[in-house]
């Protein structure tokens, strides 16, 4: 998916951090179990360390440069610079849901991070993928994770599948501003559990955005974020969001698949949420709560 020519990158609620810094230890989880019951600790505000065994980090106590946001200008900058694409991706969510929830969407913030992060919602590395936070209602990124989801998780990538998790998590911002995040506390496992409706819930907001992005104009410019989807665009969103299904995970993981331990929806619900997101363009559409097929 090509942003438009003559759109500007607005890099003014992002923030860069390169990780490390004054040696302490990092809680997190071995092994993609432990990954994916991190990742909703966060989500929930949780620290991580109460819920998973701790693994020391040592972080050197060396603090590395962020990356410089200026470079962040233009579409050209979001086109080829993976970290441009992030912040310009943010900035076209923004603005669909600004207009679909007028007077009550407030942007989140990002922070690009490198390695380790502090948040609200307790440190985290860059194991636990991208997530959300809603103690400070900042959605954090290690682009290195889009790496991660082709070599390890066998997406197909391409920019639509990064665009995707990006317009995942600020649907978990979306769900904190409805009041709905606090669902992923309610029976957080399992496959009809609240962490699985609200994971599948902010896949068809990402699907939402994905219905406005090439009509939705930057206010500041005139000019439509994003070029139209093409097959391939969607096919590269489909492939992302199959890539990270619990089914998928814990098969390459264990060899075997419980779906009660599931957090995030198997690879069929989490494209069949997003899809349904991108067919109506209708939040109504994507109340995960209610139903009874999850798919």
């Amino acid at each position: 998916m090509t942003f438009r020519e003559g759109i500007d990158i607005d890099t003014s609620t992002t923030s860069s951090s390169g990780g490390g810094g004054g040696g302490r230890g990092i809680a997190i989880g071995g092994g993609v179990g432990g990954l994916l019951i991190l990742v909703v600790a966060l989500f929930l505000g949780v620290d991580p360390s109460t819920v998973i065994p701790q693994q020391q980090i040592d972080t050197g106590g060396v603090s590395t440069p962020g990356f410089d946001t200026s470079q962040c200008k233009t579409a050209e900058d979001a086109n080829n610079i993976v970290q441009c694409r992030v912040i310009a991706t943010g900035n076209s969510v923004d603005s669909v849901w600004q207009q679909l929830l007028p007077g009550e969407y407030t942007r989140p913030k990002v922070m690009l991070f490198t390695g380790s992060v502090d948040t609200a919602c307790g440190p985290a590395t860059s194991d636990v993928g991208p997530f959300y936070c809603p103690g400070d209602q900042t959605a954090y990124f290690d682009t290195d994770f889009f790496d991660v989801l082709t070599t390890q998780f066998g997406s197909s990538g391409g920019p639509l599948a990064q665009e995707y998790v990006v317009a995942h998590e600020f649907g978990h911002h979306v769900q904190d501003l409805q009041g709905s995040l606090v669902n992923a506390q309610r029976d957080p496992q399992g496959a009809t559990g609240g962490g699985v409706r609200t994971e599948l819930q902010a896949d068809c907001y990402a699907g939402i955005w994905a219905h406005y992005a090439a009509v939705t104009k930057q206010e500041s410019t005139g000019v439509p974020f994003l070029e139209p989807l093409s097959d391939k665009d969607i096919a590269d969103a489909l492939s992302a969001a199959a890539s990270v299904g619990d089914d998928r995970i814990q098969k390459s993981a264990t060899g075997r698949v419980n779906p009660e331990a599931w957090t995030h929806g198997s690879s069929a619900q989490r494209q069949k949420w997003f899809t349904e997101g991108y067919r109506t363009g209708d939040i109504a559409a994507c109340d995960t709560f209610s139903t009874n097929d999850l798919g």
